[in-house]
């Protein structure tokens, strides 16, 4: 777990965290848990973030879907002001873009860029100044991958929010910012591997040394890499950071 400097401490502050019911997610509900903030996790899965806020007495955890405007507008209301808005929600999936249907395109645009659309929208009417917006994207918002094409126009998109939001709320001391991870060790990882293996006939071992051989470092990104990163731009070390897009991949980005 990443651990916060007294100067980056907070206590005082309320952080709302979508896609909170593993993974990322719930690693960044545990960080930010340590590090004294009073956690919401909002995802589709109760059991997940039952599971998750019983590891931690300042964790708790609403059942909402990022996809529907409805959902996503209850959550806010339920919930009062806040200081830290993490779009992390997400969902990925593979086919050659001839094999795509309409279908599967409009799935991964509306988990992964109308998601945190909707999510950076209400999170920005429940900040004060000073507040802070963040979008978890991914390396495919940065650079392409194949067969992921509606995955990476996503996550493309995302970036292009975050930019430009990041200009809208400059003047208020709102900071917004996109963490871009890598092939990251979790179940989102799994799915993925159980994928290529099904389609190429690769071992799992041998799809999984294919991905970390992507990173220069020969490793899988760990969550805890992205919560530390968030937790840096959350805290007031970062209030000058706004409107970027971070790798977080080892040097497979330079």
């Amino acid at each position: 777990m990443p651990s916060v400097s007294k100067d980056n401490s907070f206590a005082d502050k309320k952080v709302l965290i979508t896609g909170g019911g593993s993974g990322i997610g719930a690693d960044l509900a545990q960080a930010f848990a340590e590090a004294g903030a009073r956690v919401i996790i909002a995802g589709r899965t109760e059991a997940k973030l039952q599971q998750v806020a019983a590891a931690h007495s300042r964790i708790e955890y609403r059942i909402a879907d990022v996809t529907d405007a409805a959902s996503v507008e209850a959550l806010f209301s339920d919930i009062g002001s806040l200081d830290i808005v993490i779009a992390n929600a997400g969902a990925a999936s593979s086919a050659p873009l001839r094999k795509t249907s309409l279908e599967d395109w409009q799935r991964m645009l509306d988990v992964n860029l109308t998601g945190v659309f909707l999510t950076l929208q209400g999170g920005l009417n429940k900040l004060t100044d000073g507040g802070r917006l963040l979008a978890v994207a991914s390396t495919a918002g940065l650079k392409g991958y194949p067969y992921v094409a509606p995955y990476c126009a996503a996550k493309h998109g995302v970036i292009g929010l975050v930019r430009a939001l990041a200009l809208e709320t400059a003047k208020q001391g709102i900071t917004v910012n996109a963490l871009c991870p890598g092939f990251t060790e979790t179940p989102l990882l799994d799915e993925s591997l159980a994928n290529i293996s099904a389609k190429t006939g690769l071992s799992n071992t041998e799809a999984r040394a294919q991905l970390t051989a992507t990173n220069p470092q020969g490793r899988l990104i760990q969550p805890s890499d992205v919560s530390a990163a968030a937790l840096w731009l959350a805290s007031p070390a970062a209030q000058a950071i706004t409107g970027q897009a971070i790798a977080i991949a080892g040097g497979e980005l330079s």
